[in-house]
């Protein structure tokens, strides 16, 4: 048996939780219970973070001692996850007794191979990131995360020899492409490496400064910098150096933090692994932001999700597919109630409620509620058979590089194919026409395929997941699922099963027409004038005929490059419903920076004939529309699959 360790980042208790919290652990729940149906034995930890200068300054403002603080920060985090329908094996906090001895190991062996001296240094220091920057990592002065000016500190301490793993850390990159995911953020760290030499790095405090922390076991007179004493925590849980969960999971460690801790999850971490004569961990997932109206979340701004808040107004099952589908991974994406219940009406309430509803009528209408014997399959069973192969597969496949809205978004070819084989079979007309035979292969190719979906939702919608398997006859036990088996495996539905007669587990929401509505606002004069006169400028007149003639589908933005040749010009690929990505050259340099379009759903004309400008090749045209000096792209008023024809 496979072993795999899934990690969050442990999170730093000077803030209640809010939704980047919710989304790492319910991505890393999702990850654990995925990696569970594909036969691994798993574990999954998370926890708090709890020492350090920004603790003592929130105690202090609370009127609380340090202890009393974090461990009431602390019991927000972990009384919130059950709530989320997260199940982690372990909660650990960098206060308790097994992590800091854990921590003073570490560092005594650091310590004795000679990778840590006592120096003298001068830095200007954050007390927001609790680091030290130097000149050229500042921006405009200031610290690049909290954009305040940092403190000029110049004192004593001890130091690690990073600098020492700097050419070992660029070689173990190159050689493991997968080590840090998605590959902007492998390119990111190689950068910084490849930029100037790495510096050692200051690993204490002096108890003069700051006494909330882990003291070094080689001098009583300081404590223990944050990340040297935070990273430490996923090796302490697995009983380092000599627990048997230590040995089993250790080697299958992957860890999914937010970009913002990127350098010491990608430099930090490794290079401490490296110095204490531990392997380096598997994968580095690194995800982008939670923006609300383009803007990251922050306390000050005021804009803070609370996930309870929308689990219990959607239902933790919508709240969490939403999470997954919605942002692609590695890319920053906006959070707003409006795009949740979109994509709850689009792909839960019409996709896949639609076809739970549908199909468990029509049983009951048909066969009194029992799964139907198949008969003889025909070339539209095979061709949906075939339609979920390749979904199961995608969604699989997708899972396994972190890449959770691809892999969703090929679990609902089959859904969306399931819904349409409906509209093409006709079970009601079999009924009337009394081909009954026909009509129980058809309604057990459904039910079959259902099966199968509600297997795979189970790592993104468990508590969803098991309602509706339930709905199918089914009581699901994760032990006994074969995941990659069900990509060939046919049948396991037994006919003769009674499954439910109605399903209602994603009904249709609709938002308060207060938080949709804009208030019109009045036409002027000139206005009307404008209109009028636009509407007299008409080209050409074309015929119906013409116009069926124009292929418009949606599509998802993968990915965005600047063209090498042209300054207005960019590369983007994007998935229009085909087997490979469609690339556009589309003249939007001057409005859209890369990552503006990245993720974005856009209307595209797919059968263009293609040509060639400045060298690359474009296959269709990204629909916009020129207002003055801006441009809007033409989109979708609420998610939909990609390759949806407009019409």
């Amino acid at each position: 048996m496979d072993s795999f360790f899934i990690t969050t980042p442990i999170y730093y208790v000077n803030a209640k939780p809010h939704l980047g919290h919710a989304y790492t652990t319910i991505l890393a729940d999702s990850m654990n219970r995925f990696h569970k149906l594909l036969g691994d034995e798993t574990f999954f930890l998370t926890g708090t973070d709890e020492h350090g200068d920004k603790i003592v300054q929130a105690a202090e403002k609370g009127g609380q001692t340090p202890r009393e603080y974090v461990d009431e920060i602390s019991s927000m985090f972990s009384e919130l996850w059950p709530g989320l329908q997260i199940e982690n094996d372990d909660f650990i906090r960098t206060t308790e007794e097994r992590h800091i001895k854990c921590v003073q190991e570490v560092l005594q062996k650091v310590y004795d191979k000679g990778d840590i001296y006592f120096g003298e240094y001068g830095g200007h220091y954050c007390f927001g990131c609790e680091r030290f920057y130097t000149e050229k990592e500042l921006v405009d002065g200031k610290c690049p995360q909290h954009e305040t000016v940092p403190k000029y500190i110049a004192e004593k301490n001890y130091f690690f020899k990073m600098s020492k793993y700097q050419d070992w850390l660029i070689g173990h990159i190159n050689t493991n492409p997968d080590f840090i995911r998605p590959e902007r953020y492998r390119n990111e760290v190689l950068s910084l490496l490849k930029s100037g030499a790495l510096e050692d790095l200051c690993i204490s405090r002096p108890k003069t400064r700051l006494e909330w922390g882990i003291e070094l076991p080689f001098d009583e007179n300081f404590v223990t910098y944050v990340w040297f004493d935070a990273l430490i925590n996923y090796i302490t849980a697995l009983d380092y150096p000599e627990g048997e969960k230590y040995k089993k999971f250790w080697p299958s460690a992957n860890h999914l933090v937010a970009k913002d801790i990127l350098k010491p999850h990608a430099v930090f971490w490794p290079t401490m692994l490296k110095a204490a004569e531990i392997e380096p961990y598997q994968h580095l997932n690194v995800h982008g932001y939670w923006l609300i109206k383009d803007t990251k979340m922050s306390k000050s701004l005021g804009n803070v999700v609370s996930p309870l808040e929308m689990a219990d107004k959607y239902g933790v099952n919508a709240f969490r597919y939403f999470l997954l589908r919605e942002m692609v991974f590695g890319n920053d994406s906006s959070f707003s109630e409006d795009a949740l219940v979109g994509r709850l009406n689009a792909d839960l309430a019409n996709d896949l409620g639609n076809l739970f509803s549908r199909t468990l009528s029509m049983t009951h209408k048909y066969f009194n509620g029992l799964v139907p014997a198949p008969g003889e399959e025909g070339d539209e069973d095979c061709d949906i058979k075939n339609i979920g192969r390749k979904a199961m597969a995608d969604f699989q496949n997708n899972f396994l590089e972190a890449k959770f809205s691809r892999g969703l978004e090929g679990l609902w070819e089959l859904v969306r194919g399931l819904n349409k084989y409906i509209d093409t079979t006709q079970p009601w007309t079999l009924f009337k026409e009394e081909n009954m035979s026909r009509l129980g292969t058809v309604m057990y190719v459904l039910l079959e395929n259902m099966r199968k979906i509600a297997v795979h939702l189970w790592p993104v919608m468990p508590e969803a997941s098991e309602q509706m398997l339930a709905q199918l006859g089914i009581k699901f036990i994760p032990e006994k699922v074969n995941l990659q088996g069900e990509i060939d495996v046919w049948g396991l539905l037994e006919h003769g099963t009674e499954v439910a007669s109605k399903s209602n587990l994603f009904p249709r929401v609709e938002l308060d027409k207060k938080e949709t509505a804009p208030k019109k606002k009045k036409e002027s004069k000139a206005s009307k004038k404008k209109s009028a006169e636009a509407q007299t400028e008409i080209p050409g007149v074309i015929e119906f005929p013409d116009f069926q003639k124009v292929d418009m589908r949606v599509g998802t933005v993968l990915s965005v490059a600047k063209h090498p040749d042209a300054d207005k010009l960019l590369l983007v690929k994007i998935d229009t419903g085909d087997e490979e990505p469609r690339q556009v050259v589309a003249g939007l340099a001057e409005f859209f920076k890369p990552e503006e379009l990245e993720g974005r759903q856009v209307i595209v004309v797919v059968n263009l004939k293609p040509r060639k400008l400045r060298g690359e090749t474009s296959q269709g045209m990204i629909l916009a529309v020129r207002n003055g000096e801006e441009m809007q792209l033409m989109t979708v008023t609420a998610p939909v699959g990609n390759g949806c024809k407009v019409s």
